[in-house]
């Protein structure tokens, strides 16, 4: 028998069981090709071989737009990545890409369109199963959580992970509060830090995890005090860097300053502040992690207000049922997280 590939095999034959289900017959695969060291990988599922290179080869075009700088993203030739993916549309029968005969330019077929996000799935479970495969029996745990906790809160969870006997595997991702909800429902995420409530499936768990105190951020002058409690009245809304810090944050703004006010100056990012205040009457409210990583560098100062801002809520979400293989490490997880901030919990 001739040598085939692998897709080709299972596809030319078939085998029935009573149940009418088709079932890969490794053993006679093994016979026919004993070297297989570079067969191609690929996903077997709900009866069809789900070609790999072909959907890497897809979403290199789809990101490029264009044959032959995909092929070079992917360092092959665009007769491989076109056979790659000529492959893949058989298997799947139906067209995913056009392109102009004698050109490299391309456009997505509706197929393709439809097409992208489950092969954007797929390219990360094989990812994640690779890294699976290279780390055994490790623990592993995927976490989400908004820039300013990654930054400002949360860096010695993931160096108690780090250090933890046996080693943890951990990946950290920065996500707004609808895309870390997603990766819970999904099972994406093993645990998430989110900023704010929201409506969630009944299959996720909520619970608050530590509140913070909201103070006030200046320029250090020589006359400014650290202990003083500064009249808010006395802060110019003109100067104000301006920060939403959630629904009960800006109900207590709105009550002291005229909402309708045009800010100067508005910022959604804590790395803005040291970069914008750069005049002594400049003024921002903000959340105590944020403000001592920016006051550490000695130009700026952190003092209460004469009127107290309500603490910033963070909450924790999982999901009811983690996955077993998430379950150990999210134990470990809370274990760390009752230890480093025990003193920040919420009552």
């Amino acid at each position: 028998m001739n040598n085939i590939s692998k897709t080709e095999y299972f596809l030319k034959t078939p085998f029935i069981t009573k149940r009418g289900k088709r079932q890969i017959i490794e053993r006679d695969y093994n016979k026919q090709i004993p070297d297989r060291q570079n067969e191609t990988p690929s996903f077997w599922i709900g009866g069809n071989n789900m070609y790999y290179l072909g959907i890497q080869a897809f979403l290199a075009i789809v990101q490029e737009k264009n044959l032959k700088h995909a092929a070079e993203s992917l360092f092959l030739s665009p007769s491989t990545v076109g056979y790659r993916l000529k492959t893949l549309e058989q298997e799947l029968g139906v067209k995913l890409i056009e392109r102009n005969k004698g050109g490299d330019h391309i456009r997505m077929t509706p197929s393709g369109e439809n097409f992208v996000n489950l092969a954007e799935r797929w390219n990360t479970l094989w990812n994640e199963t690779q890294m699976f495969q290279s780390a055994g029996a490790q623990m592993s745990i995927n976490i989400s959580a908004p820039n300013s906790l990654n930054m400002y809160v949360l860096p010695p969870l993931y160096r108690a992970l780090y250090q933890h006997v046996p080693s943890i595997r951990y990946w950290v991702h920065t996500e707004h509060t609808e895309e870390a909800v997603e990766g819970i429902v999904k099972k994406e995420m093993d645990v998430a830090f989110l900023g704010r409530e929201m409506p969630l499936p009944a299959s996720l768990v909520l619970e608050p995890f530590i509140e913070e105190e909201m103070m006030l951020l200046r320029l250090a002058t020589p006359e400014r005090n650290s202990l003083e409690i500064i009249d808010i009245r006395s802060l110019d809304p003109e100067y104000e860097l301006y920060w939403k810090w959630g629904s009960n944050y800006q109900q207590w703004h709105d009550q002291r300053w005229d909402p309708t006010y045009p800010r100067r100056v508005r910022v959604d990012m804590a790395e803005l502040f040291p970069a914008l205040m750069v005049d002594s009457k400049q003024w921002a409210i903000v959340v105590n992690s944020v403000g001592q990583w920016i006051a550490q560098s000695g130009k700026f100062i952190l003092q209460k207000l004469s009127e107290k801002p309500p603490n910033r809520l963070y909450y924790k979400l999982m999901h009811r049922y983690p996955t077993p293989s998430a379950a150990q490490s999210l134990g470990i997880l809370n274990h760390y997280l009752e230890k480093l901030f025990k003193e920040k919990k919420t009552t």
